[in-house]
């Protein structure tokens, strides 16, 4: 374990270290190479354990894992994940469980996390994402060494193999259990494991050192790229929005660097759920020559392109309303809209009706599918959604626009863009005047 003392005692002087321990052979062997440092490096070691309850050997796992911290006095701080997201077990106990990490890094004011990815799972994350499509960093896999705002994530085992990390617990007796899952066909982890990298690893058997070259190769690139594109991003990306214009006149190569960093933005703790099948789609809806569109992404997200604008933003529960005018209505959008004794406005922010030619009471709505309405000084009809889209009103707007009806569902006045042929000048006979502002 040369290279993994080499990282510690190159990184670590004088400090608290949090050391993220499962009780498997990997974390307790890099737990046992710290305490070794201990005195020499004058640490105060943390140790962070995570039950998450899925096996019936959780709790003795534990129990090995604080009755070792006991024995070498080291500080044992532990959590248990009592429930899971259906969806994506494995993201939602990745996100509980580094979550925990940071608690313990921040209550204990430490400088550094260790955790004990090694060689193969390097080889296999970058394989995964490879298989399942990625954005290019996470081609990567993960880093010996992330930077933090107020810690430093550290991974010192990273250049050994798992067989290699196994021999040296055996080797020198340290405590240690295996959880049985590992060896499970259900998750694509433990297929890459059991059935891809030993291949390769027939091949060269220190393959794990060509993946860690690769991966470093891909950061390398990543920082020169990134260079540029941090002078460009805010001149194409404010107040949360991309102009797509000045997108597209970059190249393809900045185009992706900016999209990553938008999506860094709404996932900063789980880009890993972004494939190259949402990163398309984004790239799909943006040069398309529709004005208004929109995908779904992970989390309850969605990328809306509006017009001359790209933006994500929360998925929200479509408001709808039907209220009748009485008087006056704070509508959804923060507008009002109320009835007023008189008005010297005729503008589309004001309309005046009779009422013997309309069917009381009337109604502010949301629109509805087929909705026309008879425009003013226009013969015929025209549809409300052509409206929206002459008017270059964009899809989110739309869904709470304020239509007025009357009792028979005719439409009336489309707010702030066009009054209908019931509309009346000051000099006809007019009783009801609405104004929206």
């Amino acid at each position: 374990m040369t290279e993994a003392i080499k990282i510690l005692k190159d990184n670590l002087k004088d400090e608290t270290v949090v050391v993220a321990v499962s009780g498997g052979p990997d974390s307790m062997v890099l737990l046992e190479i710290v305490n070794k440092l201990k005195k020499e490096l004058n640490l105060n070691i943390v140790c962070a354990h995570v039950n998450h309850k899925l096996r019936t050997e959780s709790d003795e796992e534990a129990e090995m894992v604080k009755a070792y911290c006991a024995k070498k006095g080291i500080i044992f701080k532990y959590m248990t994940i009592t429930s899971y997201s259906k969806k994506n077990f494995h993201h939602d106990a990745r996100v509980k469980r580094y979550a925990f990490f940071e608690k313990c890094v921040k209550e204990c004011q430490a400088k550094h996390l260790l955790t004990a990815h090694h060689g193969d799972d390097l080889m296999e994350t970058i394989l995964m994402r490879i298989v399942r499509g990625a954005n290019f960093k996470s081609y990567a896999g993960f880093s010996e060494k992330i930077e933090n705002k107020t810690y430093t994530i550290l991974r010192p085992l990273i250049h050994y193999t798992k067989d290699e990390v196994d021999e040296y617990a055996k080797k020198h007796k340290i405590p240690f259990r295996v959880d049985a899952s590992n060896s499970s066909d259900k998750y694509t982890r433990n297929r890459f494991r059991k059935y891809i990298t030993p291949r390769l690893k027939e091949e060269d058997k220190n393959v794990h050192h060509k993946f860690y070259k690769f991966s470093k190769l891909i950061l390398q690139y990543e920082e020169y790229l990134s260079k540029d594109a941090d002078k460009i991003f805010h001149k194409v990306f404010k107040n949360k929005k991309l102009d797509i214009e000045k997108f597209n006149k970059l190249d393809d190569i900045i185009q992706t660097q900016i999209i990553n960093r938008i999506l860094k933005k709404y996932y900063p703790n789980d880009l890993d759920l972004i494939t190259d099948k949402h990163q398309n789609l984004i790239y799909k809806i943006i040069r398309s020559e529709k004005p208004n569109l929109e995908v779904s992404l992970p989390n309850h997200k969605l990328a809306i392109k509006a017009y001359n604008e790209f933006y994500i933003e929360e998925r929200k529960k479509l408001a709808t309303y039907n209220i009748e005018l009485v008087d006056r209505i704070t509508l959804p959008n923060g507008k009002m809209i109320e009835l007023m004794e008189k008005a010297t406005d005729n503008s589309n922010y004001t309309i005046k009706l009779n009422s013997k030619e309309v069917k009381k009471p009337l109604f502010i709505r949301t629109k509805l599918d087929g909705d026309k309405i008879e425009i003013k000084g226009l013969n015929g009809s025209k549809k409300v959604k052509d409206v929206f889209i002459d008017e270059k009103i964009t899809k989110k707007e739309r869904d709470l626009w304020p239509i007025l009806v009357d009792s028979d569902e005719k439409v009336l006045w489309i707010p702030g863009l066009k009054k209908s042929k019931f509309d009346k000048q000051k000099k006809e006979n007019y009783d009801i005047i609405v104004k929206y502002h």
